[in-house]
């Protein structure tokens, strides 16, 4: 098995010849929180990821006991202007966009919290797998935001329509 780090917060793990990578989230200080820099560097795995010919299967995980990943980082969040935010999103939407434009297969290994962000990671996967422990959702939408990393077209796509407006709603 070879490892490669991605900025502070994300590591690549390559299994079985290089074929399986493990996209493993890993600011465990934070629950996984996306970060400004965690977002960036989920973005920077995943390029390299889609570049690697090697690789056939993407692994999405965490080295997070008691969650997959929480979300937006919101200590960060609540400390920028509305500018810094307006110029932050396109770097959280990259992290984003990056799992869900993988070339191959991604599956996302759930276990624990897997709120706002964190959820939608897992849903920019082709298949979630979650264990007992897992606790999803979008709690952004109870305080009237729009979740910002697609959840609200990835879920009826992953669940159905009417399911999805039961959860979401």
């Amino acid at each position: 098995m070879s490892e490669e780090r991605f900025g502070e917060f994300v590591l690549v793990r390559r299994h079985e010849q290089g074929h399986v990578a493990e996209l493993v989230l890993d600011r465990p200080k934070a629950m996984n929180a996306v970060s400004t820099e965690m977002a960036r560097s989920v973005a920077g795995a995943c390029a390299a990821l889609a570049a690697d010919r090697e690789v056939r299967v993407v692994v999405l995980t965490s080295t997070h006991e008691r969650a997959f990943c929480v979300g937006a980082d919101l200590k960060e969040r609540n400390s920028f202007s509305d500018a810094e935010l307006l110029r932050q999103r396109p770097v959280t939407r990259g992290a984003y966009t990056g799992v869900l434009e993988l070339p191959v297969p991604t599956v996302a290994a759930v276990h624990g919290f897997a709120l706002g962000g964190g959820f939608e990671l897992a849903l920019a996967c082709d298949v979630i797998v979650a264990d007992r422990t897992a606790v999803v959702g979008l709690p952004e939408v109870s305080v009237g935001v729009i979740p910002g990393g697609g959840g609200t077209q990835l879920l009826p796509r992953r669940v159905g329509a009417a399911r999805a407006a039961e959860l979401i709603f």
